[in-house]
Protein backbone atom coordinates (compact mmCIF):
# COMPACT_ATOMS: atom_id res chain seq x y z
CA UNK A 1 0.00 0.00 0.00
CA UNK A 2 1.25 3.28 -1.07
CA UNK A 3 1.80 6.59 1.24
CA UNK A 4 -1.65 8.45 1.52
CA UNK A 5 -3.68 5.14 0.16
CA UNK A 6 -6.91 4.08 2.39
CA UNK A 7 -6.85 0.71 3.03
CA UNK A 8 -10.66 -0.26 3.27
CA UNK A 9 -11.66 -3.68 5.26
CA UNK A 10 -14.84 -5.37 5.13
CA UNK A 11 -15.65 -7.51 8.44
CA UNK A 12 -17.94 -10.38 7.75
CA UNK A 13 -19.28 -13.05 10.27
CA UNK A 14 -19.68 -10.92 13.87
CA UNK A 15 -23.44 -10.30 14.90
CA UNK A 16 -22.74 -6.47 15.73
CA UNK A 17 -20.04 -4.19 17.44
CA UNK A 18 -21.69 -5.25 20.86
CA UNK A 19 -19.36 -6.76 23.49
CA UNK A 20 -20.95 -9.84 24.20
CA UNK A 21 -19.13 -12.28 22.01
CA UNK A 22 -15.49 -13.40 20.84
CA UNK A 23 -15.89 -11.72 17.70
CA UNK A 24 -18.32 -9.17 18.14
CA UNK A 25 -16.12 -7.69 21.20
CA UNK A 26 -12.69 -8.02 19.06
CA UNK A 27 -14.38 -5.43 16.09
CA UNK A 28 -15.67 -3.60 18.82
CA UNK A 29 -11.92 -2.91 20.36
CA UNK A 30 -10.28 -3.26 16.26
CA UNK A 31 -12.50 -0.31 15.55
CA UNK A 32 -12.44 1.75 18.72
CA UNK A 33 -8.21 1.71 18.78
CA UNK A 34 -8.46 2.38 14.71
CA UNK A 35 -11.24 4.92 14.62
CA UNK A 36 -8.45 8.05 14.50
CA UNK A 37 -6.64 5.86 12.45
CA UNK A 38 -6.30 7.60 8.42
CA UNK A 39 -4.49 4.60 6.96
CA UNK A 40 -7.56 2.16 7.75
CA UNK A 41 -11.63 3.02 6.60
CA UNK A 42 -13.68 -0.45 8.32
CA UNK A 43 -16.87 -1.64 6.76
CA UNK A 44 -18.95 -4.02 8.87
CA UNK A 45 -22.00 -6.18 8.31
CA UNK A 46 -23.90 -5.98 11.25
CA UNK A 47 -27.09 -8.16 11.72
CA UNK A 48 -30.38 -6.06 11.27
CA UNK A 49 -32.81 -8.63 13.23
CA UNK A 50 -32.67 -11.66 15.09
CA UNK A 51 -30.60 -12.80 18.20
CA UNK A 52 -27.69 -10.45 18.88
CA UNK A 53 -28.69 -7.88 16.45
CA UNK A 54 -27.52 -4.10 16.92
CA UNK A 55 -30.25 -1.49 17.13
CA UNK A 56 -28.45 1.86 16.12
CA UNK A 57 -30.88 4.08 16.82
CA UNK A 58 -30.07 2.71 20.58
CA UNK A 59 -26.19 2.68 20.60
CA UNK A 60 -24.48 5.66 22.32
CA UNK A 61 -22.38 7.25 19.84
CA UNK A 62 -23.55 4.98 16.68
CA UNK A 63 -24.31 8.04 13.69
CA UNK A 64 -27.28 7.22 11.41
CA UNK A 65 -26.73 7.26 7.70
CA UNK A 66 -30.11 5.69 6.57
CA UNK A 67 -32.05 2.70 7.56
CA UNK A 68 -29.65 0.35 6.48
CA UNK A 69 -26.21 2.41 7.26
CA UNK A 70 -24.26 4.12 10.37
CA UNK A 71 -21.26 4.76 11.50
CA UNK A 72 -19.83 3.81 15.35
CA UNK A 73 -16.37 4.43 16.25
CA UNK A 74 -15.98 6.01 12.81
CA UNK A 75 -16.62 2.48 11.10
CA UNK A 76 -18.93 2.34 8.51
CA UNK A 77 -21.81 -0.02 9.40
CA UNK A 78 -24.22 -2.19 7.43
CA UNK A 79 -27.25 -4.09 8.40
CA UNK A 80 -28.22 -6.97 6.82
CA UNK A 81 -32.10 -8.49 7.23
CA UNK A 82 -32.09 -12.05 7.86
CA UNK A 83 -35.22 -14.85 7.70
CA UNK A 84 -35.64 -15.79 11.26
CA UNK A 85 -37.88 -18.77 10.60
CA UNK A 86 -34.53 -21.19 9.36
CA UNK A 87 -33.13 -21.73 12.16
CA UNK A 88 -29.35 -22.76 12.71
CA UNK A 89 -29.29 -21.88 8.66
CA UNK A 90 -29.38 -17.94 10.29
CA UNK A 91 -25.76 -18.17 10.58
CA UNK A 92 -24.87 -19.46 7.12
CA UNK A 93 -27.48 -16.95 5.45
CA UNK A 94 -26.24 -14.10 7.69
CA UNK A 95 -22.63 -14.27 6.09
CA UNK A 96 -23.54 -15.26 2.72
CA UNK A 97 -25.96 -12.21 2.69
CA UNK A 98 -23.11 -9.85 4.48
CA UNK A 99 -20.49 -11.32 1.57
CA UNK A 100 -23.12 -10.47 -1.19
CA UNK A 101 -23.81 -6.84 0.36
CA UNK A 102 -19.70 -6.31 0.81
CA UNK A 103 -19.30 -6.71 -2.63
CA UNK A 104 -22.46 -4.22 -3.92
CA UNK A 105 -20.94 -1.37 -1.68
CA UNK A 106 -17.37 -2.37 -2.87
CA UNK A 107 -18.76 -1.30 -6.56
CA UNK A 108 -21.16 1.08 -5.63
CA UNK A 109 -18.31 2.79 -3.68
CA UNK A 110 -15.71 2.08 -6.53
CA UNK A 111 -13.29 0.93 -3.68
CA UNK A 112 -10.03 0.04 -4.68
CA UNK A 113 -7.94 -3.18 -3.14
CA UNK A 114 -10.49 -3.76 -0.37
CA UNK A 115 -10.04 -6.69 1.71
CA UNK A 116 -12.69 -8.85 3.05
CA UNK A 117 -12.24 -10.24 6.24
CA UNK A 118 -14.45 -13.62 6.95
CA UNK A 119 -14.76 -14.43 10.23
CA UNK A 120 -15.36 -18.50 11.08
CA UNK A 121 -15.83 -21.24 8.38
CA UNK A 122 -19.87 -21.30 7.88
CA UNK A 123 -19.72 -21.10 4.23
CA UNK A 124 -17.73 -23.02 2.26
CA UNK A 125 -19.78 -24.22 -0.17
CA UNK A 126 -20.31 -20.25 -1.55
CA UNK A 127 -16.70 -19.54 -1.18
CA UNK A 128 -15.77 -20.19 -4.46
CA UNK A 129 -17.92 -17.89 -6.06
CA UNK A 130 -17.14 -15.03 -3.85
CA UNK A 131 -13.67 -15.56 -4.16
CA UNK A 132 -13.69 -15.19 -8.01
CA UNK A 133 -16.36 -12.26 -7.05
CA UNK A 134 -14.06 -10.15 -4.74
CA UNK A 135 -11.14 -10.81 -6.49
CA UNK A 136 -12.40 -9.35 -10.01
CA UNK A 137 -13.28 -6.60 -7.71
CA UNK A 138 -9.40 -6.05 -7.26
CA UNK A 139 -9.94 -7.16 -3.76
CA UNK A 140 -8.43 -10.22 -1.47
CA UNK A 141 -10.07 -12.35 1.08
CA UNK A 142 -9.08 -12.98 4.68
CA UNK A 143 -9.70 -15.83 7.12
CA UNK A 144 -10.35 -16.33 10.71
CA UNK A 145 -10.80 -19.89 11.02
CA UNK A 146 -11.68 -19.56 14.87
CA UNK A 147 -11.63 -22.63 16.46
CA UNK A 148 -12.55 -26.51 15.87
CA UNK A 149 -16.32 -26.07 15.47
CA UNK A 150 -16.69 -29.48 13.67
CA UNK A 151 -15.54 -30.96 17.12
CA UNK A 152 -18.42 -29.62 19.12
CA UNK A 153 -20.62 -32.12 20.69
CA UNK A 154 -23.76 -29.48 20.58
CA UNK A 155 -23.82 -30.20 16.64
CA UNK A 156 -25.14 -33.63 15.21
CA UNK A 157 -22.64 -35.84 13.30
CA UNK A 158 -23.93 -34.58 9.70
CA UNK A 159 -23.35 -30.88 10.84
CA UNK A 160 -20.21 -31.10 12.41
CA UNK A 161 -19.10 -32.91 8.68
CA UNK A 162 -20.43 -30.00 6.89
CA UNK A 163 -18.24 -27.64 9.29
CA UNK A 164 -15.29 -29.40 8.37
CA UNK A 165 -15.86 -29.75 4.93
CA UNK A 166 -16.55 -25.97 5.24
CA UNK A 167 -13.30 -25.51 6.69
CA UNK A 168 -11.91 -26.90 3.72
CA UNK A 169 -13.23 -25.18 1.41
CA UNK A 170 -12.67 -21.32 2.89
CA UNK A 171 -8.91 -22.34 3.62
CA UNK A 172 -8.53 -22.95 0.17
CA UNK A 173 -9.54 -19.73 -0.94
CA UNK A 174 -8.73 -17.36 1.18
CA UNK A 175 -5.36 -15.30 0.38
CA UNK A 176 -4.34 -15.13 3.89
CA UNK A 177 -5.45 -17.27 6.99
CA UNK A 178 -4.93 -15.29 10.10
CA UNK A 179 -5.37 -17.61 13.37
CA UNK A 180 -5.24 -16.47 16.99
CA UNK A 181 -3.55 -19.44 18.00
CA UNK A 182 -0.66 -20.85 17.40
CA UNK A 183 -1.59 -24.17 17.99
CA UNK A 184 -4.64 -23.57 14.96
CA UNK A 185 -2.29 -21.87 12.74
CA UNK A 186 0.10 -25.63 12.71
CA UNK A 187 -3.21 -27.15 12.42
CA UNK A 188 -4.07 -25.39 9.48
CA UNK A 189 -0.58 -26.64 7.94
CA UNK A 190 -1.16 -30.21 9.54
CA UNK A 191 -4.22 -30.46 7.45
CA UNK A 192 -4.52 -28.58 4.41
CA UNK A 193 -1.13 -27.78 2.73
CA UNK A 194 -0.18 -29.15 -0.65
CA UNK A 195 -4.48 -28.85 -0.96
CA UNK A 196 -5.24 -25.05 -2.01
CA UNK A 197 -6.05 -23.86 -5.36
CA UNK A 198 -2.90 -25.73 -7.75
CA UNK A 199 -1.70 -27.66 -4.76
CA UNK A 200 -0.90 -24.44 -3.21
CA UNK A 201 0.09 -24.17 1.14
CA UNK A 202 -2.46 -21.46 3.11
CA UNK A 203 -0.86 -18.27 3.67
CA UNK A 204 -1.30 -18.00 7.39
CA UNK A 205 -0.16 -15.04 10.19
CA UNK A 206 -0.49 -15.05 14.23
CA UNK A 207 -2.71 -12.62 15.63
CA UNK A 208 -4.00 -13.33 19.03
CA UNK A 209 -7.17 -12.34 20.65
CA UNK A 210 -6.89 -9.33 23.07
CA UNK A 211 -7.81 -8.52 26.66
CA UNK A 212 -7.71 -5.50 29.23
CA UNK A 213 -5.41 -5.42 32.16
CA UNK A 214 -6.37 -2.49 33.79
CA UNK A 215 -8.58 -2.85 37.16
CA UNK A 216 -12.71 -2.50 36.95
CA UNK A 217 -13.96 1.10 38.06
CA UNK A 218 -16.02 -0.45 40.26
CA UNK A 219 -14.87 0.02 44.06
CA UNK A 220 -15.44 -2.78 46.81
CA UNK A 221 -17.97 -1.07 48.41
CA UNK A 222 -19.82 0.00 45.00
CA UNK A 223 -23.93 -0.70 46.11
CA UNK A 224 -23.87 -2.29 42.77
CA UNK A 225 -21.51 -5.25 43.63
CA UNK A 226 -22.85 -5.53 47.39
CA UNK A 227 -26.34 -5.87 45.85
CA UNK A 228 -25.18 -8.79 43.40
CA UNK A 229 -23.36 -10.31 46.10
CA UNK A 230 -26.16 -10.34 48.86
CA UNK A 231 -28.60 -11.93 45.85
CA UNK A 232 -26.18 -14.41 44.82
CA UNK A 233 -25.14 -15.49 48.24
CA UNK A 234 -21.50 -14.67 47.30
CA UNK A 235 -18.82 -12.57 49.00
CA UNK A 236 -15.34 -11.58 47.91
CA UNK A 237 -12.93 -14.77 48.12
CA UNK A 238 -15.18 -16.88 48.98
CA UNK A 239 -15.95 -18.26 45.77
CA UNK A 240 -14.53 -19.86 42.33
CA UNK A 241 -15.71 -18.69 38.98
CA UNK A 242 -16.23 -19.70 35.91
CA UNK A 243 -17.59 -17.51 32.97
CA UNK A 244 -19.04 -19.12 29.49
CA UNK A 245 -20.95 -20.78 27.15
CA UNK A 246 -23.16 -23.86 28.60
CA UNK A 247 -22.03 -26.56 26.04
CA UNK A 248 -20.21 -29.50 27.11
CA UNK A 249 -17.03 -29.22 25.31
CA UNK A 250 -16.39 -26.29 27.87
CA UNK A 251 -16.49 -29.18 30.30
CA UNK A 252 -19.16 -28.08 32.70
CA UNK A 253 -19.50 -32.10 34.05
CA UNK A 254 -15.73 -32.03 35.04
CA UNK A 255 -15.79 -28.46 36.94
CA UNK A 256 -19.01 -29.53 38.86
CA UNK A 257 -18.20 -33.00 39.57
CA UNK A 258 -14.60 -32.45 40.92
CA UNK A 259 -15.92 -29.38 43.32
CA UNK A 260 -18.48 -31.93 44.53
CA UNK A 261 -15.97 -33.72 44.93
CA UNK A 262 -13.59 -31.91 46.65
CA UNK A 263 -14.03 -30.46 50.42
CA UNK A 264 -13.52 -26.74 49.59
CA UNK A 265 -15.66 -24.41 51.91
CA UNK A 266 -15.54 -21.67 49.11
CA UNK A 267 -18.94 -21.88 46.40
CA UNK A 268 -18.79 -22.44 42.81
CA UNK A 269 -20.45 -19.15 40.87
CA UNK A 270 -21.33 -20.35 37.14
CA UNK A 271 -22.21 -17.11 35.24
CA UNK A 272 -23.73 -18.72 32.08
CA UNK A 273 -26.84 -18.56 30.14
CA UNK A 274 -28.31 -21.66 31.17
CA UNK A 275 -29.27 -24.48 28.17
CA UNK A 276 -32.57 -26.33 30.31
CA UNK A 277 -32.03 -29.74 28.58
CA UNK A 278 -28.07 -29.41 29.41
CA UNK A 279 -28.54 -28.50 32.75
CA UNK A 280 -31.63 -31.68 33.34
CA UNK A 281 -28.57 -33.96 32.29
CA UNK A 282 -26.38 -32.70 34.26
CA UNK A 283 -28.44 -32.33 37.51
CA UNK A 284 -29.18 -36.65 36.78
CA UNK A 285 -25.45 -37.31 36.34
CA UNK A 286 -24.31 -35.40 39.31
CA UNK A 287 -27.37 -34.65 41.47
CA UNK A 288 -25.37 -31.09 42.21
CA UNK A 289 -28.82 -29.06 43.11
CA UNK A 290 -28.03 -31.09 46.13
CA UNK A 291 -24.72 -29.23 46.97
CA UNK A 292 -25.89 -25.73 48.01
CA UNK A 293 -22.13 -24.51 46.50
CA UNK A 294 -22.55 -24.95 43.25
CA UNK A 295 -24.12 -21.67 42.11
CA UNK A 296 -25.84 -21.12 39.01
CA UNK A 297 -26.12 -16.88 39.01
CA UNK A 298 -27.46 -15.93 35.61
CA UNK A 299 -25.56 -14.02 33.22
CA UNK A 300 -23.91 -10.16 33.64
CA UNK A 301 -23.73 -8.05 30.72
CA UNK A 302 -22.26 -4.96 33.04
CA UNK A 303 -18.72 -5.61 31.64
CA UNK A 304 -17.49 -2.99 35.06
CA UNK A 305 -19.64 -5.69 37.14
CA UNK A 306 -18.08 -8.51 35.82
CA UNK A 307 -14.65 -7.32 35.64
CA UNK A 308 -15.03 -6.64 39.42
CA UNK A 309 -16.38 -9.90 40.02
CA UNK A 310 -13.64 -11.81 38.43
CA UNK A 311 -11.26 -9.74 40.33
CA UNK A 312 -12.66 -11.17 43.56
CA UNK A 313 -12.58 -14.85 42.96
CA UNK A 314 -10.55 -16.67 44.60
CA UNK A 315 -9.34 -18.79 41.65
CA UNK A 316 -10.90 -19.14 38.10
CA UNK A 317 -11.67 -22.87 36.64
CA UNK A 318 -11.34 -22.47 32.70
CA UNK A 319 -12.52 -26.06 31.13
CA UNK A 320 -12.74 -24.98 27.35
CA UNK A 321 -10.70 -27.68 24.80
CA UNK A 322 -11.76 -26.36 21.36
CA UNK A 323 -10.89 -23.08 19.96
CA UNK A 324 -8.01 -21.11 19.78
CA UNK A 325 -7.45 -18.21 22.02
CA UNK A 326 -10.81 -17.84 24.44
CA UNK A 327 -11.34 -14.19 25.16
CA UNK A 328 -12.95 -15.71 28.82
CA UNK A 329 -8.99 -17.47 29.75
CA UNK A 330 -7.63 -14.07 28.67
CA UNK A 331 -10.22 -11.65 30.47
CA UNK A 332 -9.58 -14.30 33.90
CA UNK A 333 -5.84 -14.00 33.80
CA UNK A 334 -5.92 -10.27 33.34
CA UNK A 335 -8.53 -9.77 36.86
CA UNK A 336 -8.00 -13.03 38.51
CA UNK A 337 -4.98 -13.91 40.83
CA UNK A 338 -5.46 -17.88 40.87
CA UNK A 339 -6.49 -19.82 37.56
CA UNK A 340 -7.28 -23.48 37.48
CA UNK A 341 -6.98 -24.46 33.64
CA UNK A 342 -7.93 -27.82 31.55
CA UNK A 343 -4.73 -28.91 30.36
CA UNK A 344 -4.83 -29.03 26.58
CA UNK A 345 -2.85 -27.07 24.10
CA UNK A 346 -4.66 -24.06 23.30
CA UNK A 347 -4.50 -23.55 27.69
CA UNK A 348 -0.96 -24.17 27.65
CA UNK A 349 0.21 -21.89 24.98
CA UNK A 350 -1.61 -18.76 26.50
CA UNK A 351 -0.94 -19.28 30.13
CA UNK A 352 2.37 -20.51 30.03
CA UNK A 353 3.48 -20.76 34.18
CA UNK A 354 0.93 -18.57 35.36
CA UNK A 355 -1.80 -21.30 36.09
CA UNK A 356 -2.41 -24.20 37.94
CA UNK A 357 -3.33 -27.26 35.71
CA UNK A 358 -5.96 -30.51 35.55
CA UNK A 359 -7.40 -33.40 33.65
CA UNK A 360 -10.12 -34.63 33.19
CA UNK A 361 -9.43 -37.64 35.30
CA UNK A 362 -11.58 -38.85 38.19
CA UNK A 363 -10.43 -36.93 41.60
CA UNK A 364 -7.87 -34.71 39.87
CA UNK A 365 -9.78 -31.11 39.75
CA UNK A 366 -10.72 -32.22 43.09
CA UNK A 367 -6.98 -32.57 44.55
CA UNK A 368 -6.13 -29.30 42.83
CA UNK A 369 -8.74 -27.48 44.03
CA UNK A 370 -7.55 -28.15 47.44
CA UNK A 371 -3.85 -27.16 46.74
CA UNK A 372 -5.16 -24.14 45.67
CA UNK A 373 -6.66 -23.66 48.86
CA UNK A 374 -3.25 -24.39 51.01
CA UNK A 375 -1.49 -21.57 48.94
CA UNK A 376 -0.87 -18.37 51.21
CA UNK A 377 -1.74 -15.14 50.43
CA UNK A 378 1.55 -14.39 48.93
CA UNK A 379 1.72 -16.92 46.61
CA UNK A 380 -1.38 -16.67 44.92
CA UNK A 381 -0.71 -12.84 44.27
CA UNK A 382 2.35 -14.04 42.22
CA UNK A 383 0.20 -16.00 39.96
CA UNK A 384 -1.94 -12.82 39.78
CA UNK A 385 1.20 -10.79 38.98
CA UNK A 386 3.01 -13.68 36.41
CA UNK A 387 -0.26 -13.29 34.73
CA UNK A 388 -1.07 -10.12 34.29
CA UNK A 389 2.15 -9.52 32.86
CA UNK A 390 1.66 -12.54 30.33
CA UNK A 391 -1.16 -10.81 28.81
CA UNK A 392 0.50 -6.99 29.19
CA UNK A 393 3.43 -8.50 27.08
CA UNK A 394 1.44 -10.62 24.33
CA UNK A 395 -2.26 -10.13 24.31
CA UNK A 396 -3.05 -6.66 24.86
CA UNK A 397 -5.38 -5.43 22.39
CA UNK A 398 -3.15 -2.06 22.11
CA UNK A 399 -0.29 -4.83 20.82
CA UNK A 400 -3.21 -6.86 19.19
CA UNK A 401 -4.81 -3.83 17.26
CA UNK A 402 -1.26 -2.60 15.94
CA UNK A 403 -0.39 -6.35 14.49
CA UNK A 404 -3.50 -5.93 12.57
CA UNK A 405 -2.85 -2.65 11.30
CA UNK A 406 0.57 -3.75 9.96
CA UNK A 407 -1.46 -6.92 8.53
CA UNK A 408 -3.94 -5.05 6.62
CA UNK A 409 -1.72 -2.22 5.56
CA UNK A 410 2.06 -2.88 5.35
CA UNK A 411 1.73 -7.10 5.01
CA UNK A 412 2.54 -10.04 7.19
CA UNK A 413 5.11 -8.62 9.59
Amino acid sequence: MSNGEVQHVFLVGAKSLGAYGGYETFINKLTEYHQNNPKIKYHVACKANGDGSMNPYKTPGAQIINDHEFTYHNAHCFRVKIPEKIGPAQAIYYDVAALHESCEIIKRDKISHPIVYIMACRIGPFMKHYYHEIHKLGGRVYLNPDGHEFLRAKWPAPVRKYWKISEQMMVKRSDLVICDSKTIEQYIHDCYDGKGIKGRNPKTTFIAYGAETRKSKLADDDKKLLDWYAQKGLSPLGYYLVVGRFVPENNYETMIREFMLSHSQKDFAIITNVNEKFLDELEKKLHFKKDKRIKFVGTVYDQELLMKIRENAYGYFHGHEVGGTNPSLLEALGSTNLNLLLDVGFNREVAENAALYWTKELGNLAALIEKAERLNQAERTNYGLISKQRITNEYSWGKICKQYENCFCEGMK
